[in-house]
């Protein structure tokens, strides 16, 4: 049964960074449906943080939250919630994408901490507004590319850093899946908000300018297989030269793909460089017809470190997406910076309007 109880939760955990005592950041969600409930609920309980009100219509939805967290407030709008600002920290927006400009100035303009989930807008010039807003309101805010704490990327990153191999010249990356029959929703059925350009296409886009460095130039193919919006992506990017740790000096070329009509996915990453390769052929629970490479890998390991028939196991990184629930506290009081820079949202918005521009004029788009 859910309480309306207007005094704020006491309740405190020990900082592994000072070892002391502090409040747990107390979260709002707005829109609890995948990404609100299955995603940022989830990630939030496993870091140990309270989520103390919910926004939904949805009388299921309302239901669940209710379950998932008794004692929290729900709330059928977000104007509800500003009302009721005492009873919690910080509010996670988990909305559709076509109104994520529209709630973060709300919260902006109210002074309230958010997190918003990506792309921050349907294009540049939301993503602009949205942090220029909270820039003229001193508001905190941080963005959800919770991506950067993949298992893969934080190996990939740390293989980098090691130099083992040499000067990168190729970076692929896909997110591919076998979904011929489109769910009902709004990400696929939105033109507005919806499409994989704008919901996997952030993902890519940021793991490549975040281990290769900015992006110059874009020729990009999207289509429109089984849905209104596009559910069969490629891009190719152009990065700056000398970008990212292990960089060839002529700049990294990133080639990525995200797709939902295709029955035989392939490798989910193979990073090509002058000493070798890494290759990660399997992702999170989606069948490959490459898992088989994948049988004989040690525990502990993630991907392969490749020279052409010789291959090494590469020992995974530490790490998980709720370490960026795990990093808002440090960030609200000031002792760390926010998990995710506002700027690099907007270049990633940037590069993914001139793929979308390349798209239209079947060329290259300089970014």
């Amino acid at each position: 049964m859910v309480t309306h109880e207007d005094d704020a939760t006491d309740e405190t955990t020990a900082d592994a960074r000072g070892g002391g005592e502090h409040p747990r950041v107390r979260l709002a969600i707005v829109g609890y449906g995948g990404a609100g409930r299955e995603i940022h609920g989830r990630l939030a309980a496993e870091a140990g943080l309270p989520v103390t009100a919910v926004v939904t219509r949805d009388p299921g939805r309302r239901t669940q939250a209710a379950g998932d967290w008794p004692g929290a407030r729900l709330h059928r709008t977000l104007d509800e919630l500003l009302a009721a600002r005492g009873t919690y920290d910080l509010v996670v927006l988990a909305s559709p994408t076509a109104r994520h400009a529209e709630h973060a100035a709300a919260l902006a303009r109210a002074g309230v901490p958010f997190v918003l989930d990506k792309p921050i807008g349907v294009d540049a010039h939301e993503a602009r507004a949205v942090v220029e807003e909270a820039a003229a309101t001193a508001t905190p805010f941080t963005v959800f590319q919770n991506r950067r704490w993949d298992p893969e990327q934080l190996t990939l990153e740390a293989l980098l850093a090691r130099g083992e191999l040499g000067d990168v010249h190729t970076f692929e990356r896909r997110w591919e899946r076998w979904r011929p029959t489109p769910r009902q929703r709004w990400k696929e059925n939105d033109p507005t908000g919806g499409g994989l350009l704008l919901d996997l296409g952030p993902h890519l886009v940021d793991s490549a300018t975040r281990l290769f460095g900015p992006v110059r130039s874009v020729w990009a193919q999207t289509r429109a297989l089984t849905t209104p919006t596009e559910d069969d992506v490629f891009l190719v990017l152009q990065h700056e030269p000398g970008g990212g740790a292990a960089a060839s000096p002529h700049g990294v070329v990133s080639r990525l793909w995200a797709g939902s009509v295709v029955g035989a996915p392939g490798p989910r990453t193979r990073v090509l460089g002058s000493a070798g390769a890494y290759v990660v052929t399997t992702f999170e629970q989606d069948a490959s017809p490459f898992e088989l490479f994948d049988d004989d890998a040690p525990d502990g390991t993630l991907g392969w470190f490749t020279r052409g028939r010789d291959r090494q196991p590469v020992p995974a990184a530490e790490g998980g997406h709720a370490d960026f629930y795990r990093a808002l506290g440090p960030w609200l009081r000031g002792e760390a910076p926010a998990p995710v820079d506002p700027a690099d949202a907007v270049r990633t918005a940037e590069v993914l309007d001139a793929a979308r521009e390349s798209a239209r004029r079947g060329s290259r788009v300089d970014v």
